[in-house]
């Protein structure tokens, strides 16, 4: 079998696509021996998961550590999850531990997360790595990551989200959020205004307790920024390689985690240099040169599409913006499209795959409650989207695409667009 074949038998295996209880995960682990030599790193959050992931990686890799990252869900490739020393392990190299998972699992139904992340786990167990860096998926509490014990536990920013599995508010998200933590481990809170129920089940565990504004701080102008923790100072650092203004609280955050570990894991203020300089990320407001500008960001929740609004305030003046917006369904769409509402000139709506995905007539609905007035145009998927808007773009426009994981990796499927720019000609 291979890694395809492996991935629908994982989609075929469990009657849900989410099921949360840890008890299957920690089950197949315990049949699998499976435990991590190096110190594990787990994140937690709503948003900045996935951009605090990338700066532990590149500046622990800048250290000269081989590390271990599990990231999710991938842009195009199922490879994207799972990196060694910053390269995507390659698919067959996979396929062994997808085998051992099923071997041990018996006759418990994981699901697709659950079998994948356990391959991905085994994976990483058997490399010779200094470090692990685990990306939680929904929630925290039930999340098949928490079948590990990690050595420093991020929780980044929390915002309305999942509310099904994970509750209507802040306070609710935290308390699954705080799941993670350990006790007697240090627990790093990036979000600069925690729900009191994170900080409430860090303090009543005994967790090693980091919070942003009181354990650790940042400030900058438009040159640099500093960063002081308990017993550290950096100064004059350039600005993270991601944009974004939400990335300082992120790398903030990251910086945090690698002092709470530096009797295991010390690196040098070069590496943090280095590692935040080059640090890589798609789909975080990742700007495309060219004519017009293509903006990429996987924003799909109303925090996240605020801060791409801001990012896109800020970024100058365009005569016209066009966004391609697809969407999962399960999300607040009017917020959505309200947080952009201002913004945008012309919609350009696409329908993302079923079961989970709305339809580009379920988003227009949204846009004609919140923006009566809006250019609208509907389309089969993000790839037909993107060329309509290519289509009716002035050289000094901007075209942003957001919305879900799939709608950015729809238009990166074929890899990474070129819309005219000058030295690509």
């Amino acid at each position: 079998m291979t890694l395809d074949d492996w991935l629908a038998h994982c989609e075929r295996l469990h009657p849900k696509t989410i099921d949360m209880t840890l008890e299957r995960s920690r089950t197949v682990r315990e049949r699998l021996g499976l435990q991590f030599k190096a110190p594990v790193i787990s994140v937690a959050g709503t948003n900045g998961k996935g951009s605090t992931c990338a700066m532990l990686d590149s500046i622990a890799r800048a250290a000269g550590y081989r590390v271990g990252l599990y990231s999710k869900p991938h842009l195009v490739h199922f490879e994207e999850r799972c990196r060694i020393n910053g390269e995507q392990v390659d698919g067959a190299a996979l396929v062994p531990h997808f085998e051992a998972v099923e071997a041990a699992r018996g006759d418990i139904t994981l699901t697709y997360f659950e079998f994948t992340t356990l391959a991905i786990a085994r994976a990483l167990a058997e490399a010779d790595l200094d470090l692990v860096i685990l990306e939680v998926g929904l929630g925290g509490r039930l999340d098949a990551v928490n079948a590990f014990d990690a050595d420093c536990a991020v929780i980044t920013s929390i915002d309305i989200d999942h509310v099904e599995y994970l509750g209507p508010d802040r306070e609710s998200i935290g308390r699954e959020k705080a799941g993670i933590l350990r006790a007697g481990r240090p627990a790093v809170v990036s979000d600069p205004v925690p729900p009191a129920s994170v900080i409430a089940a860090a303090e009543s565990l005994g967790a090693d307790l980091w919070l942003a504004g009181r354990d650790f701080n940042q400030s900058g102008d438009r040159q640099q920024w500093a960063w002081s923790g308990r017993g550290r100072r950096y100064h004059s650092l350039a600005y993270p390689a991601l944009r974004g203004a939400n990335q300082l609280l992120n790398a903030a955050g990251a910086l945090a985690a690698l002092e709470s570990l530096r009797e295991r894991v010390p690196v040098t203020a070069q590496a943090v240099r280095l590692g935040l300089a080059t640090v890589e990320l798609p789909g975080r407001f990742q700007i495309v040169p060219g004519q017009p500008a293509l903006v990429l960001d996987v924003a799909h929740n109303a925090q996240s599409v605020a801060a791409l609004a801001l990012n896109l305030d800020q970024m100058g003046f365009s005569p016209c913006t066009h966004a391609v917006l697809g969407a999962m369904h399960d999300k607040d769409l009017d917020a959505l499209v309200a947080r952009m509402a201002t913004l945008v000139d012309r919609w350009y709506l696409c329908d993302l795959p079923p079961p989970r995905g709305a339809s580009a007539a379920e988003l227009a609905e949204a846009v004609a409650r919140v923006a009566p007035k809006a250019q609208v145009q509907q389309h089969t998927g993000p790839k037909a989207a993107l060329a309509a808007a290519i289509a009716s773009a002035d050289p000094a426009d901007r075209i942003v695409v957001f919305g879900s994981f799939q709608t950015v990796g729809g238009v990166l499927k074929d890899g990474l667009p070129r819309l005219g720019a000058p030295h690509q000609a």
